[in-house]
């Protein structure tokens, strides 16, 4: 026997799951700025600090690395996303945490795409660079400089091996995920002549292509379109 109500009652629920999803969507997005787009693609934004095993203020804007990396491996998981975005605005953070989720994405299969809008930082230049490619707009901002540690710092010998080793494994990840050598980013880390009573580079838009760190400088329209080829041609 045909249920002829059932067509009439999928009308009536589909408005109801609909507005359910808009309101998962408008939730995942407030609490961490993300949503899956139209064709399948999944934004992620990494903005503010990335914060590590210690909570940061209340007040602070925060990518907290603990909710990107079950993301992110339900991403990779997912039958229904067929490729990542990432967007960057941020003054880096904790250095294991940003080097975990780097490594992360660096490791999908599926196609992954970063744009670098307001700034991508110290630790937040691994993770700019950990995608198959990568946008930089005009006037977004790389810096380049030395690891630093908050806190009690023992003056000892082993202590400058940590920091080494430590830089040793950020350079050596930007080397294999670019086409700077560590040579440069070692002379750009250790230059005294751009920031203010510091130690580092700066580099803007283009300058950032130049060095080798970013494959082109476009904007959100770029990343997209450069995102959908890539899924078009590993469907083929």
């Amino acid at each position: 026997m045909v249920d002829m109500e059932q067509p009439e009652r999928e009308k009536q629920e589909s408005p109801e799951r609909q507005n359910k999803q808009e309101k998962e969507q408008r939730e995942a997005i407030r609490e961490t700025g993300e949503v899956t787009l139209h064709g399948k693609i999944h934004l992620l934004s990494v903005i503010g600090e990335i914060e590590g095993h210690e909570c940061l203020p209340n007040n602070s804007k925060t990518t907290k690395y603990e909710h990107v990396l079950p993301k992110l491996a339900a991403i990779e998981d997912s039958p229904d996303i067929d490729g990542l975005l990432i967007l960057l605005n941020t003054v880096g953070g904790d250095v294991e945490a940003g080097l975990v989720i780097a490594e992360m994405i660096a490791s999908l299969s599926k196609p992954t795409v970063s744009l670098v809008l307001g700034g991508s930082h110290s630790i937040g230049v691994p993770i700019a660079v950990s995608t198959d490619y990568s946008f930089i707009v005009k006037t977004g901002t790389m810096v380049i400089h030395p690891v630093r540690m908050n806190g009690t710092v023992i003056g000892a010998q082993q202590t400058y091996d940590y920091f080494r080793q430590m830089q040793d494994r950020i350079l050596g990840f930007i080397c294999d995920h670019s086409t700077a050598t560590m040579e440069r980013l070692e002379e750009m880390m250790l230059d005294t002549g751009i920031l203010t009573k510091d130690l580092g580079t700066i580099l803007v838009g283009g300058e950032a292509v130049r060095e080798g760190l970013i494959n082109e400088v476009g904007g959100i329209g770029d990343a997209l379109k450069k995102l959908y080829d890539m899924i078009q041609a590993t469907s083929k």
